[in-house]
């Protein structure tokens, strides 16, 4: 019992700590309003920024996926996964964010994880590579740096005079830099003209995880390259679709040429039962939504609830983090306190994630509010001034 022994001691210190993390079941559809263990909920806890998961039409078209192609792909895209619906959809993803990259080409995968470490184990298979990483990197981004060949640099957050001297310092046959676009837990936007001109000038690539951009910045949804306007064939782009776009999977998107060496040597993409079918035959009407009037009116909706809860999200004590996106971050600091506000929240019927290390560094424990076009100003109301009560009690 030794082995046993060993792994519930880890777990008590867990639990010592206010760290012990648990599942909660969610027994409706992916919405404000849920019912959880038999209790109802008004969630700011999901990724769903469009409201598009329980979208009728996508829905129907998950359905329509079904009927037409199963429930499963079977193998390996490499093998016989590879299905049209698959196809289509990677076309249709390279014909979307198509306008920022050169000759772009677009690659589908299972989760946004995996995808993040078919890039990073692809471009720096070499020794002699070198991985330049955010900071406040996501932890997709951090374990396929430490699976890659290269040797890591990490540069401390938005600050591009240091990135800017190690890359002037590097002699790597091949340079990464790597970062989130929005970060996930302040909900901030990297400087991402000022990293792409340091990569154009260094000849590094510029490796962008957009997974909470995609669908919710840029005038059409195209994410972080369209709010910034950017174009350049040193951009390999990452987008989620199972946040904004409501289903599942993932997607890179480059020259065409860095898709072929990924599809070659990518041993997250290689390795990997193909998704099912049906999810991109639904995700082709996630797309469609995301880039139409319904898309640009959900963006506009969010944008004014983002206002809404700044103007109306009055602290003195707590730190609210800078942020123009869905992602809202509260600054409480002690787990155990952000744990006993999360429960007071609970108390009132609202669901808050209390984020705490290892995910943001010790002492600045969180409320990670995530606002959704699917919410209304009155929610988002009611959210304010239960937290601004909170606050003072």
């Amino acid at each position: 019992m030794k082995l046993i022994d060993a792994i519930e001691n880890q777990l008590r210190q867990l639990d010592e700590q206010s760290l012990t993390r648990e599942r909660r079941v969610v027994e409706t559809p992916c919405k404000p309003r849920l019912m959880v263990g038999g209790r109802a909920l008004l969630a700011f806890a999901s990724n769903d920024y469009l409201g598009l998961a329980a979208h009728p039409r996508v829905v129907d078209a998950l359905r329509e996926g079904a009927d037409l192609y199963g429930a499963g792909s079977g193998a390996s895209h490499l093998i016989s996964g590879h299905s049209v619906a698959h196809q289509r959809l990677e076309e249709r993803l390279a014909e979307f964010v198509g306008p920022h990259l050169e000759s772009a080409r677009a690659l589908s995968f299972c989760t946004g994880y995996m995808a993040n470490l078919a890039i990073l184990t692809a471009l720096g298979a070499d020794g002699d590579a070198q991985i330049f990483s955010e900071s406040l990197n996501h932890a997709s981004l951090i374990d396929g740096a430490r699976l890659a060949r290269a040797s890591v640099k990490v540069y401390p957050h938005a600050d591009l005079a240091a990135l800017g001297a190690m890359l002037a310092a590097s002699n790597a046959t091949a340079k990464l830099v790597v970062t989130d676009s929005v970060f996930s837990m302040d909900g901030d936007i990297a400087p991402l003209p000022e990293l792409l001109a340091l990569c154009e000038q260094h000849d590094a690539w510029l490796v962008i995880d957009d997974a909470h951009g995609f669908g919710v910045l840029g005038a059409h949804g195209r994410g972080a390259l369209e709010h910034f306007n950017l174009r350049s064939p040193n951009i390999v782009y990452m987008g989620t679709l199972g946040k904004a776009a409501g289903v599942g999977g993932a997607f890179v998107a480059a020259h065409a040429s860095v898709i072929e060496l990924m599809i070659q040597r990518g041993r997250p993409y290689i390795y990997t039962t193909a998704a099912p079918p049906a999810l991109a035959h639904a995700l082709l009407t996630s797309i469609d939504i995301i880039g139409g009037d319904e898309g640009a009116s959900r963006r506009a909706h969010l944008a004014s609830l983002v206002q809404a809860f700044d103007e109306q999200l009055d602290l003195q004590r707590w730190q609210r983090v800078a942020s123009n996106t869905a992602i809202q971050a509260i600054v409480i600091g002690t787990n155990e306190e952000v744990l006993r506000i999360g429960a007071g929240l609970h108390g009132h019927g609202l669901w808050v994630p209390a984020i705490r290390p290892p995910t943001v560094p010790e002492g600045t424990a969180r409320l990670r509010v995530t606002l959704s076009a699917a919410h209304t100003h009155e929610e988002v109301a009611q959210l304010a001034a239960v937290l601004n009560d909170l606050e003072r009690t």
